[in-house]
């Protein structure tokens, strides 16, 4: 990896040279020695010379200097994912533990981070019926949302998309040879291409460009990775049976959506936007099972006299002969004697009318899958096992995750419309156009599961529900809405703050009453989802508090579903930074209270998360294994009994964590002046100024207090200023209130949640830098309260350090450490010229937007603010 980088250093160092000369390249290079020096050093006299060199440049070279910094990034970014394929590759071409054509025999040499292993577990604990059962109901849910957290533009993915695949032909070419030379002449080319992309969108994007940035991920690895994963994982439960006889591996994943369906807060979504998310996503699928179809059909030359087809197989063909005779004479001729083949080509010819809307189309995946079946059963009652077992079956996967669909869309609307809508409907009387518009949802949601059946689309978020009377507002407003077809919703019910959290018990209990629900359970076996937010706790009542308020929430939600008989699923609206509930989801599902998760786990995916975990098949494959792993794992009696055990054995130290840390958050948010003061010293205004997403940055104009900024630009705002205040502040004033260094020291080996909570700190801090945060908070004449945020990093530094063991952050993971090291001076680099932008902008006179020097600040600033998120990686 280091030599990539290198290698990818010295072509952009030539590009730089080629494009803007000598003097940008030196220019570059004396930034970057002078902040590796005091990143170093850690003297003020080294600090203060970078900062010189950065505040030197003229305004156009700052510009280029940024970008130049940013391209760098980005190039580090495409080495150290290249790296991850390349040990996964390696892993994967060595032995499994397990031996033999069996299922594993679960003898404990196997890691429990892949589902083999973690089944393999489970065998041990519950026995093999149990396991087999637990296995068939395996379920991982990831929901792609919008929120505008990707800074980089599609053109900027798609060009070092291009450069992986060339570093990886230049890692296949002999040393020196002519395959070597041509790859690193293309990648020069490829570099440049990134040197000369413009790094800003020049607007915003509007949903439905969301909708086809996403759709990307499914084109290029999602649809071919998922039943690879199931494969992979069907491969090491039955070594050389797997493709040779019925698998045991369920399709487990499921794709939910928020994009074209999330209308809180985003007026730019509406009813027609939804239609045409749904119909994209289709639209996409449609063509990849047509491409499938087509590519296994042609592989079937497999002649009637060794492999006869079975009456059913004999009668599609027929059926398809009688209603399109010119096209089955045609296909005939092409396969004479090859009867699968001729019925699988069928299926691709109907899938293509399925999606132009023509009649001989499927009338739903169900149709389709039946006949696949039937090839299935035909091909292994004719002896052909290892077909109908290999490419048939990966069609099956395929059809069973995806559907006609794709995605199962979702929409979401906040509590407050609904009221709102439901006020002037029931008054009588002319309806607002926004009522008129929460009507036309429901309408949408009725034509979309009449054209694609009703997983296509139903799920409907209640943001902010207080009220169990939130979630009957639903169902009473799709009662007022005119169609022929009611549409089937499942209303699901999203927690967010402090006191949602602790009321939602008592709300769910009120809701499942409701007669709408009741039937809608009824017909699901009983069945309830329910969201937790995971953003505006946090942002509420900290980090800390917010941690163990959730955990609580789970518990009793939980506790509550089991007693009642229910199948929950909670769904957690996680974000990619720490301070919105990210870090490795694997190690939190495992530190979730006792069945609060029961084989399923459903999360939201956003931003720069959903490119970085499934943008890559190996990558993907990896992840998708790794979380259902912890997911099957999560209700294993030993991590249960484990769970359940610390939690009361450390309960009051969780209550003193808690209180502590929410008086010291009080303290900071909640001082006067704080939301003005939050907004000078971090370029929280210019992040709104970023063309990221569809969905405005804050709910009102402008911010006068912490509630009128939504949680993303709040955690991406304390990120660029090198603080990172949203994933750790209180922390060290809870483990301070609580003393006792070696019952802290145990819990921490004992306790999944403030491991968790420990280690995911660890990196926040690890990312931040008080010199340069000092230099931000000084942007604000609020010594008080840069003083106490000073001082609780210090704190929370001093007790992570203790508690992780070593001299410094992330001792306990080497790997980790050194990465972060290795970025944190070319960081700084754009952080200084970030600063320099930042101060401008604030000790400038008032002028219109727009002008002059106003927006060349205003532009070396945004352009900082991109590579910073390309150097940090997890920016919201």
């Amino acid at each position: 990896m280091r030599s990539d980088v290198r290698m990818l250093g010295q072509l952009l160092g030539q590009v730089l040279r080629e494009a803007g000369g000598d003097d940008l390249f030196e220019d570059v290079e004396r930034l970057r020695l002078a902040t590796i020096q005091a990143y170093e050093d850690h003297s003020s006299d080294a600090f203060d010379r970078a900062a010189a060199i950065a505040d030197s440049f003229t305004i156009a070279r700052a510009d280029e200097v940024a970008r130049a910094f940013t391209c760098y990034f980005h190039l580090v970014n495409l080495a150290e994912e290249h790296q991850r394929v390349r040990v996964l590759r390696e892993r994967a071409g060595q032995p499994s533990p397990s031996t033999g054509t069996g299922p594993s025999t679960g003898s404990g040499t196997q890691a429990t981070d892949t589902v083999a292993g973690a089944y393999a577990r489970l065998r041990e604990e519950v026995g093999d019926d149990e396991a087999r059962r637990r296995l068939d109901g395996l379920r991982f849910h990831p929901v792609f949302t919008a929120h505008p957290t990707e800074a980089r533009r599609r053109a900027v993915s798609s060009s070092i998309r291009r450069l992986s695949e060339l570093l990886t032909q230049h890692d296949a070419a002999s040393a020196g040879g002519s395959e070597e030379h041509r790859a690193r002449r293309r990648m020069l080319e490829e570099i440049d291409t990134l040197w000369r992309t413009a790094p800003l969108r020049a607007q915003k994007p509007s949903p439905t460009d969301e909708v086809r940035t996403v759709m990307g991920v499914f084109d290029e690895t999602l649809f071919t990775t998922v039943p690879h994963v199931y494969r992979r994982i069907d491969d090491a439960l039955r070594g050389e049976e797997s493709g040779a006889s019925a698998p045991v591996v369920p399709a487990f994943v499921r794709i939910g959506s928020w994009v074209g369906g999330d209308r809180d807060g985003n007026p730019f979504v509406t009813a027609a936007v939804t239609r045409e998310a749904s119909q994209i996503a289709s639209d996409h699928v449609l063509r990849g099972l047509e491409r499938a179809l087509d590519r296994i059909g042609r592989t079937l030359t497999l002649a009637a006299d060794d492999t006869p087809p079975s009456t059913d197989v004999i009668a599609l063909w027929e059926r398809f002969a009688a209603a399109e005779p010119a096209v089955a004479d045609e296909l005939a001729a092409r396969s004479p004697d090859e009867p699968h083949r001729r019925v699988v080509l069928v299926m691709a010819r109907r899938v293509a009318a399925t999606r132009r809307g023509d009649d001989e189309g499927y009338t739903g995946p169900e149709e389709l899958l039946a006949e696949l079946r039937a090839v299935q059963s035909s091909l292994v009652a004719a002896g052909a096992r290892r077909h109908a077992f290999g490419g048939v079956q990966h069609l099956i996967w395929q059809v069973e995750t995806y559907g006609f669909h794709l995605t199962e869309l979702e929409v979401r609307q906040h509590s407050q419309v609904h009221a709102k809508a439901l006020a002037e409907l029931e008054a009588g009387g002319a309806i607002s156009t926004q009522t008129e518009e929460v009507l036309e949802v429901f309408r949408a949601i009725a034509d979309i599961q009449r054209d694609r059946g009703l997983r296509a689309a139903g799920r409907y978020v209640v943001s902010f529900t207080q009220a169990a009377s939130d979630l009957a507002n639903v169902h009473r407003l799709a009662r007022h809405a005119p169609g022929d077809d009611a549409p089937v919703l499942d209303v699901v019910p999203l927690f967010e703050t402090f006191a949602d959290l602790q009321a939602a018990p008592e709300i769910l209990a009120e809701a499942v009453t409701f007669p709408e629900f009741r039937e809608r359970m009824a017909a699901t076996g009983n069945r309830l989802e329910v969201m937790l937010g995971y953003s505006d706790s946090s942002k509420d009542v900290g980090p800390v508090a917010a941690n163990l308020a959730l955990y609580t929430a789970q518990e009793k939600i939980a506790r509550w579903a089991q007693e009642s008989g229910i199948e929950l699923t909670l769904f957690h609206g996680r974000g990619g930074a720490l301070g919105r509930g990210g870090g490795p989801a694997n190690s939190a599902i495992l530190a979730q209270p006792p069945h609060s998760v029961d084989g399923r786990f459903k999360l939201t995916e956003q931003g720069e998360v959903i490119f970085a975990r499934y943008g890559e098949p190996a990558i993907a494959m990896r992840h998708i294994d790794q979380v259902a792993a912890a997911t099957l794992l999560a209700s294993s009696p030993t991590v249960e009994e484990r769970t359940s055990r610390a939690a009361a054995r450390y309960a009051d130290v969780a209550a003193t964590m808690d209180a502590a840390s929410r008086e010291r958050f009080f303290a900071l948010v909640k001082a006067e002046g704080f939301a003005p003061w939050f907004a000078t010293v971090t370029p929280m205004e210019e992040i709104g100024l970023l063309a990221l997403g569809s969905r405005p940055a804050r709910r009102g104009l402008s911010v006068e207090s912490l509630e009128d900024l939504r949680a993303i630009p709040w955690v991406f705002a304390w990120t660029q200023a090198r603080i990172n205040l949203a994933g750790w502040f209180g922390l060290g004033t809870a483990l301070e209130a609580v003393g006792d260094e070696e019952l802290l020291a145990e819990a921490y080996r004992e306790w999944p949640l403030l491991r968790t909570m420990v280690d995911n700190v660890a990196m926040s801090l690890a990312k931040t830098d008080e010199r340069i945060a000092r230099q931000y908070l000084a942007l604000g004449d609020r010594d008080d309260l840069a003083a106490l945020v000073l001082d609780e990093l210090a704190l929370t530094r001093r007790w992570v350090i203790r508690l992780t063991g070593g001299e410094g952050l992330l001792e306990n993971k080497p790997v980790l450490q050194r990465a972060v090291q290795l970025r944190s001076p070319y960081v700084d680099a754009l952080s200084l010229l970030q600063l320099r932008a930042l101060r401008a902008l604030r000790s400038a006179p008032e002028q219109p937007e727009g002008s002059g020097a106003d927006a060349e600040q205003q532009r070396l600033l945004l352009l900082s603010v991109s590579g910073v998120a390309a150097g940090l990686q997890n920016t919201g």
